[in-house]
């Protein structure tokens, strides 16, 4: 399988890939206004792919358009980042315990395979695409609840954590981290052990959260 890089996604994924890691890592202070002509010429690109960047950042809360004003960056409070984890954690957690009862043998296998597959991104040390493996393992366990309901709205909730989560992985050694609680969970809904496979969801999330704060506080 060849490597998937920054440069494998589609233009408007990078955009928002870059706004996001500079918004948190505060290059982009809260309360900037984002341009699109500017951001265009920024990334040498036309104003079509900047402004479904720029949608996609709004669905995560981490910009917001203001009438007639244009979009600007979001400040949100420590506390509001925790409860959007914290809600996060619970409807992924009730994912991974209806997963781990309603999966069938095809999808844990698929699952199981998803987690071995991105053991050579931890290994390459290559983010983008282990972020990328990282999304797919979740929405399988979101899928393998086979709840429709619960799946369009643990979606919504978790794009709202989705550049944090991301940021997570700059830190050093969260890939291999990462990798290993992955690998817990995958035992645990193999093995149909669904209120563990939902205590180690949880947890993982939560250490998702702080690993991101990690990465956003650092000097």
């Amino acid at each position: 399988m060849t490597e998937q890089t920054t440069q494998d996604l589609p233009l408007a994924a990078r955009i928002r890939s870059a706004l996001s890691d500079d918004i948190l890592s505060g290059r982009i202070e809260a309360g900037t206004r984002l341009d699109e002509v500017a951001l265009a010429d920024q990334f040498e690109v036309s104003r079509t792919p900047v402004r479904e960047a720029l949608k996609q950042l709004i669905a995560t809360g981490l910009v917001e358009h203001r009438h007639r004003r244009g979009v600007f960056v979001t400040e949100i409070t420590s506390d509001r980042l925790a409860e959007m984890f914290e809600y996060a954690a619970e409807m992924e957690a009730l994912c991974a315990r209806m997963a781990s009862i309603n999966m069938k043998q095809a999808e844990r296998e698929a699952l199981l395979a998803i987690h071995l597959d991105s053991h050579t991104h931890v290994l390459n040390g290559n983010v983008d695409a282990y972020e990328a493996a990282n999304i797919k393992l979740h929405e399988a366990l979101f899928e393998g609840a086979h709840n429709h309901f619960l799946a369009e709205a643990v979606l919504l909730a978790r794009a709202k954590v989705t550049p944090y989560r991301r940021a997570q992985f700059r830190v050093e050694d969260r890939l291999q981290t990462s990798f290993t609680e992955h690998g817990e969970i995958v035992k645990a809904v193999l093995k149909g052990q669904s209120e563990l496979a939902a205590q180690l969801l949880r947890e993982h999330v939560g250490r998702s959260h702080r690993t991101s704060l990690q990465y956003m506080e650092r000097d």
